[in-house]
């Protein structure tokens, strides 16, 4: 079982960043270890491994769904609330009711079977959408609407209706269940959506006031414990007690959290960031592990057609619908194609349900499942992040609510004097407590021509744990050090100064008084043997 946790982790992260630096989603890559280590090909997994895979899927789904609570903007959902609602039925039911029609015709599937086709293929999947939207909300793109928002939410209310409708299908395929009970869907599914948003709410006030009010525990990683642990658990309570959506429990938690501590919310967003790395490698990998390709193979052109007219004549009705009177211009209407349509974690997690329970057609169920997840997930990937540049448009980033990956420079301007000492030790704490870059420059001058290797190696020895780059520059003292630091978007500019006046000589005559006044980014000063600033 280990020697199978490492041939995952290793392999599946290799095979990903070989993929991403060929210019395609690293999921690929990593789907293709799965393959090649299920199965069909090498068959190198210990079966403990894959009867825990669907576990390993769960636990993946709720790191997921957490980062997705914990990323979503309460003034852009109420902006767009009512597409976002739409986008949770509309787009799922209009292609669940194309795919049925078309497999009635292509599989000749009776109208139980054909719909139960329709539950599975049209699941939106988070294990995409959710990382994808989270990237364009980091980089701004189409956040002045709260596009990426009314996408994430409505992607976690599909999966909800979707999932609904898929286990009350099952049911009365294997039961015989009166049709008319199928009256009472829409009751069941408000009562769901309802009861989660009310357990998420009730959960997040309860862990804030533990994590929050009383500090229970003491650092970011138990309180990613206890809050990883309470969001499992309502995904597995849901499954054994059907009345509330484990998924868009764990999703309201998220998103309750941010309202009721910020500061919370965003440790718990960084560890869970974290958490996704792993868990990423593992789906995926697991994913293309658990692949039929002989089933695969005999299903490809029929289940491929299904999934093109699903997409085109299904879905893409449920999407007009959905932002009909919007404020939404066309160009980001047509960005819901790429970034609305991947399939992945609904479909591995369910598609080989109906197979399980015998369900005539079971196997051409996983075996479609199986086509949309090669065929979708990758593509999904791969646009979201090339078409949000074409498509929409670029606003301003909140960085409470989601991690801008923008990297922390430090600029360092020293010299010769015995301030540089000082000037590196105060960067290297700053860089330190913010894990920063740092730019160490010394401007060359007609004064100061000597003991610049000194220098390089001074800053070896106080920044060796630091990402630095030494810079020397001949110029104009002042006017190079805030041109070196507008060039490399540096956060500070640490200085020295000298005598008992925070604007007398540093470095060279009035330098720092001429950085201060005409240097749009802060300016730290450090004097001999203090660390005034």
């Amino acid at each position: 079982m280990l020697e199978s946790a490492i041939l995952i982790l290793l392999l599946g992260l290799l095979g990903g960043e070989i993929v991403r630096r060929l210019g395609a989603p690293p999921l690929l890559g990593m789907i293709a270890v799965g393959i090649v280590l299920g199965k069909d090909v090498a068959n190198a997994l210990d079966p403990i491994v894959m009867n825990l895979a669907d576990e390993l899927r769960i636990t993946a789904v709720m790191i997921i769904l957490m980062r997705a609570g914990l990323g979503l903007d309460r003034e852009k959902l109420l902006q767009q609330g009512s597409v976002a609602l739409r986008l949770g039925f509309l787009p799922a039911l209009a292609e669940m009711a194309a795919i049925a029609l078309f497999a009635t015709l292509l599989f000749d599937f009776n109208v139980g079977t054909a719909l139960l086709l329709g539950c599975v293929i049209s699941a939106e999947s988070p294990a995409v959408i959710v990382p994808g939207m989270l990237r364009l909300k980091s980089s701004g793109w189409g956040v002045g609407k709260g596009i990426p928002d009314a996408i994430l939410t409505g992607s976690a209310l599909s999966d909800v209706f979707v999932l609904l409708v898929f286990s009350l299908l099952l049911n009365f395929l294997e039961q015989g269940i009166d049709s008319g009970s199928l009256v009472f869907l829409p009751f069941q599914v408000i009562s769901q959506i309802v009861l989660g948003v009310v357990i998420g709410f009730a959960l997040a006030w309860l862990i804030t006031f533990i994590l929050a009010k009383v500090k229970f525990v003491q650092n970011a990683v138990q309180e990613v414990i206890i809050v990883g642990s309470v969001a499992l658990s309502l995904i597995i309570l849901a499954e054994t007690f059907p009345y509330f959506s484990g998924y868009l429990a764990t999703m309201a938690l998220g998103f309750f959290l941010i309202e009721f501590d910020a500061p919370l919310a965003r440790r718990l967003r960084v560890e869970f960031n974290n958490l996704w790395i792993v868990a990423e490698i593992v789906l995926f990998v697991l994913l293309g592990a658990s692949l039929q390709l002989n089933v695969l193979e005999a299903v490809f052109l029929p289940g491929l057609a299904i999934l093109v007219l699903g997409l085109l004549l299904g879905r893409t009705i449920g999407w007009y619908l959905s932002t009909v009177g919007s404020n939404w211009n066309w160009r980001e209407k047509l960005f819901l194609l790429p970034g609305n349509s991947a399939k992945a974690t609904v479909q591995a997690a369910i598609g080989a349900i109906p197979l399980s329970q015998g369900i005539e057609g079971g196997e051409i169920i996983l075996a479609i499942a199986i086509l949309s997840i090669l065929a979708t997930a990758p593509f999904g990937a791969w646009a979201i992040p090339v078409f949000a540049p074409r498509l929409l448009q670029k606003g301003d980033v909140d960085p409470t609510k989601v991690n801008v990956n923008q990297p922390t420079r430090v600029l360092a301007a020293v010299d010769n004097s015995p301030l540089a000492t000082e000037v590196l030790n105060k960067t290297g704490d700053l860089a330190r407590k913010t894990n920063a870059e740092v730019i160490v420059l010394h401007v060359i001058s007609h004064a100061d021509q000597q003991n610049t290797e000194q220098l390089r190696q001074l800053t070896q020895q106080r920044l060796a744990d630091i990402s630095y780059q030494f810079l020397t520059a001949n110029g104009t003292v002042a006017s190079d050090i805030v041109d070196y630091a507008q060039f490399y978007e540096v956060s500070d500019i640490v200085m020295g100064k000298r005598g008992n006046q925070p604007l007398e000589t540093v470095l060279l005559g009035s330098t720092s008084q001429t950085v201060l006044e005409s240097s749009p980014i802060p300016v730290i000063l450090v004097e001999q043997n203090k660390n005034h600033e």
